[in-house]
């Protein structure tokens, strides 16, 4: 066996790197939701509603935002999206719901803001794609109309570059030069620099235009994971905007959660990133809100912010009896999830929390006492006790047929006993 140095070196503590972009704002009312520089990275997703149908449109952001999602896209795609959409923020006021609202806009945007003014009020953000703007002479002068009607009523824009709609002509020029190169580059790698010149042109003509370079968000999306990291790590090499992250097109359940998940991770980790979307395809009957939870796991994993007070429970092996942990872990993640929205003012930091729902006595004791509560259910040949942990001691044991309601209110006592006199000291 290899020897162990007396005095090992100490091992690094690994964090994500320290984000370096602008710092855009994004408002509605008194709300001011910051993107960049040293706020936390934000969570945006879009509806997938005719915006046409108010009520309905109305429906999901109240549910988007009430998931947590701190910036909810819609399509305006035609005159009648264009009109429905001061109603939406409309009735979303009348609910108290002030989450900021982003416009996305493709070929006839810059129709859209023209004659709906109430709409380019309305919206908190626009989404311009330089792929989609128009074609020849019309693409300057469409572009250079979303811009000024932008700054006319002091909104950001998110320049969302697309490989799916990537500017053609761009592309085209790319590859002829690279042609007559004496040694060329991959043909994928010609379509990253167009990605990235497409976005850093188009962000440089804005600022020509008057556009704050501070209300300028850009974003590079593609479909696959390797490609997102590579476009990612080179804008963040070459400019200083906010960065908007997300796989274009991620793909379903266990493919979509997981492909976002590794890519966002490695460039949050490395510091790039300054909002996030996970695009995920909703399974037939799932809600649209599972991309916003998805999202917030990911931040939430990687430490970079809390939003629900974390349960660790084991997988479950040959020792353990029954799914009564299974079922006790969910119970309480569930518990905890659905109290979120009113703990949040009642109990400031709950959200901090850690749990612990564990099987049996091989790792149910000590993670039990890593977190803040702990249960360890009995396991195959183990006595009928479930001994409870609070702060890393052994503080009681549960037995019975009730030990899922006892824990329950066990963690509901912590909650007030710790978060509910922090909230009421001066």
């Amino acid at each position: 066996m290899a020897s162990i140095r007396e005095e090992p070196e100490p091992i690094a503590i690994t964090a994500p790197a320290p984000r370096r972009s602008r710092q855009a704002r994004v408002r509605w009312g008194s709300r001011v939701v910051t993107l960049g520089g040293a706020a936390p990275v934000r969570v945006q997703s879009m509806t997938n509603t005719d915006t046409v149908d108010v009520a309905a449109s109305v429906a999901q952001v109240k549910a988007l935002a009430a998931a947590g999602s701190e910036l909810v896209r819609l399509t305006v795609n035609t005159p009648e999206a264009a009109a429905a959409l001061p109603h939406i923020r409309e009735q979303l006021d009348r609910s108290g719901v002030d989450v900021p609202l982003v416009g996305d806009f493709h070929y006839n945007g810059h129709r859209l803001l023209a004659e709906f003014p109430a709409m380019a009020r309305a919206l908190s953000k626009y989404r311009i794609n330089p792929g989609n703007v128009g074609r020849g002479d019309k693409k300057d002068r469409q572009f250079a109309a979303m811009i000024e009607t932008a700054i006319a009523h002091d909104k950001p824009v998110r320049i969302g570059v697309n490989w799916g709609s990537l500017d053609q002509e761009l592309l085209a020029a790319l590859m002829d030069d690279n042609a007559r190169r004496a040694q060329p580059f991959e043909a994928r790698q010609v379509m990253y620099e167009a990605l990235v010149q497409s976005a850093l042109s188009s962000a440089a003509f804005a600022r020509e235009l008057g556009l704050d370079p501070d209300q300028i968000v850009i974003s590079c999306k593609v479909s696959g994971v390797q490609d997102l990291i590579s476009v990612y790590r080179a804008l963040a090499r070459r400019c200083d905007y906010a960065l908007h992250l997300g796989l274009t097109e991620a793909g379903m359940a266990t493919k979509g959660t997981v492909a976002s998940a590794a890519a966002l991770a490695i460039l949050l980790q490395e510091g790039i990133g300054d909002t996030i979307r996970v695009s995920l395809t909703p399974q037939p009957g799932e809600a649209r809100t599972q991309e916003v939870a998805v999202a917030l796991e990911i931040l939430q994993s990687l430490g970079l912010r809390r939003f629900n007070p974390s349960v660790t429970a084991c997988p479950g092996c040959g020792r353990t009896t029954s799914t009564t942990f299974q079922e006790l872990a969910k119970q309480i993640d569930d518990f905890l999830r659905a109290q979120m929205p009113l703990w949040k003012a009642r109990y400031p930091g709950v959200e901090g929390l850690k749990l612990a729902v564990m099987g049996c006595i091989v790792n149910g004791p000590g993670e039990s006492k890593h977190a803040d509560i702990g249960i360890s259910l009995p396991g195959t040949g183990e006595a009928p006790a479930a001994p409870v942990f609070i702060d890393g001691a052994k503080a009681l044991t549960l037995r019975g047929a009730g030990i899922a309601q006892e824990f329950q209110k066990v963690v509901e006592d912590y909650i007030e006993r710790r978060y509910g006199a922090a909230a009421a000291s001066p």
